[in-house]
């Protein structure tokens, strides 16, 4: 550490960190812009990385995932709270109007795959014991299905199945593998409801109300996932045009519970492995978000913004796909995350689930979907707020502009860029992290850098 600090060049180095923004794997590159005037074909300026220190310029890696980088990830979680809002309380050319057009904060849950240790917690913040069952007895493993123990909130045993042998490791994640069909499917269903219900043929209703959802998708710590979804009516053009009186929440809440309750997916046959039917799981959770009160505009924002930069970590799996060469037995994952991996490349193998890229996607437990989605017209795009900051940041650091007596339409920018490396040493970390105020990555994810 004290050696980046004493380097002849450490205020250009500092100054590279902070454009970063403190990220913690940057992706350095090597390469060179000419700014040429295209009528005479003069050289106006030149730039090459040869000038900074290491000869590379770092750029912020932009992930979205917290456990590889705390300061992309923050970016990326403030900027889908942004969409969330302006879908809920206007803004970002969204009309402020669409706040009092009807919406609700809905969850949809997996169904059970067996009983696991679980924290369950009463209203009045009391904690309940586990699966306190006096008359449970042995599954034909031996193990009884009982646990009456309070667990705490960072419990290793939370989510680990009472009986690892009895639990359903395939059902699991191929329900994870069959998520994102069987929400199309509810948005389908759930649409075909609400014309019915106002009497209404598909493309009337579709020429009277529209929905529009963003959803995200969080791992329960049992290893499958869940969805938590914002849902708004609309008029036919969407946030601009508020939609039908009788389209209220009364009847976004009974078009939810039906169609959830409707659809199921089901999974491909195999030998020895029988097609089986997934649905949503019973617990079924819709409330009315309006702008104040217990679920206001901004908590629900702020709550789906949170999950978005997460994946599956609190199961104890990887946060990067797993290689020909690891051995799966040798990876710090917990014992369920190796048997839910173990049953992604199992039944990967087998031709009949190739289609579900199981052994592609094991690392995340099955689910290969995206985990924040919206319906086009919900709101702004994550694509428009970064280009939005682009703009302001070149118009606060406009760099090298064309002498005034130059044409700037006539001056063509030529650049080439190569990969060079991406990450930090431990040392560059702590020292970019003291610089930026941005918190440190874990151990695992600063390493020195190696040419490509």
């Amino acid at each position: 550490m004290a050696k980046i600090i004493d380097r002849a060049d450490f205020e250009r180095w500092a100054a590279r960190a902070r454009a970063t923004g403190g990220c913690a794997q940057p992706v350095f590159l090597t390469g060179t812009v000419k700014h040429v005037h295209t009528g005479t074909g003069e050289l106006l300026h030149s730039y090459s990385t040869d000038t900074e220190p290491d000869g590379a310029l770092p750029v912020a890696c932009k992930t979205r995932r917290a456990s590889r980088c705390p300061a992309c990830a923050e970016i990326y979680r403030a900027d889908t709270y942004q969409l969330i809002r302006a879908g809920l309380a206007g803004g970002k050319g969204i009309p402020e109007s669409v706040s009092g057009h009807p919406a609700a904060f809905v969850t949809l849950t997996a169904p059970s795959f067996g009983p696991v240790h679980a924290r369950r917690v009463r209203n009045g913040g009391r904690v309940e014991r586990c699966h306190p069952r006096r008359d449970a007895k042995p599954c034909p493993h031996g193990v009884v299905a009982s646990c009456g123990v309070r667990h705490s909130d960072d419990d290793p045993r939370l989510g680990e199945p009472l009986c690892a042998d009895c639990y359903d490791y395939a059902g699991s994640v191929l329900f994870n593998a069959m998520a994102p069909e069987l929400w199309r499917r509810f948005t389908l269903a759930l649409r075909r409801y609400l014309a019915k219900s106002a009497g209404l043929t598909q493309k009337e209703f579709r020429e009277t109300l529209a929905v529009s959802f963003a959803k995200v998708a969080e791992y329960q710590r049992r290893g499958v996932v869940h969805f938590h979804a914002v849902i708004r009516f609309d008029g036919p053009d969407g946030p601009s045009t508020p939609p039908p009186g009788w389209a209220n929440v009364r009847l976004l809440e009974d078009a939810v519970r039906h169609a959830a309750g409707a659809v199921s997916v089901t999974t491909p046959a195999a030998p020895g492995i029988p097609a089986r039917s997934l649905t949503w799981g019973a617990q079924v959770d819709i409330r009315a978000i309006t702008s104040s009160g217990t679920l206001t505009q901004q908590a629900v924002a702020g709550y789906i913004a949170k999950y978005a930069t997460k994946a599956a970590e609190c199961v104890g799996t990887l946060d990067r796909r797993l290689q020909p060469a690891d051995d799966l037995d040798a990876l710090p994952i917990t014992p369920h995350a190796r048997r839910l991996m173990t049953a992604c490349l199992t039944l990967g193998a087998l031709d009949e689930f190739a289609d579900l890229r199981l052994v592609q996607w094991a690392h995340m437990l099955g689910f290969r979907g995206h985990f924040s989605t919206k319906s086009r017209r919900y709101s702004t795009t994550l694509g428009a707020l970064r280009a939005a900051r682009i703009a302001y940041v070149r118009e606060q650091f406009p760099g090298w502009q064309p002498p005034d007596d130059q044409d700037p339409d006539l001056v063509l920018a030529i650049g080439e860029w190569r990969f060079h490396s991406q990450g930090l040493t431990r040392g560059e970390a702590l020292v970019t992290a003291a610089l930026t105020g941005r918190p440190l990555p874990p151990p695992s994810q600063a390493t020195a850098r190696s040419a490509a």
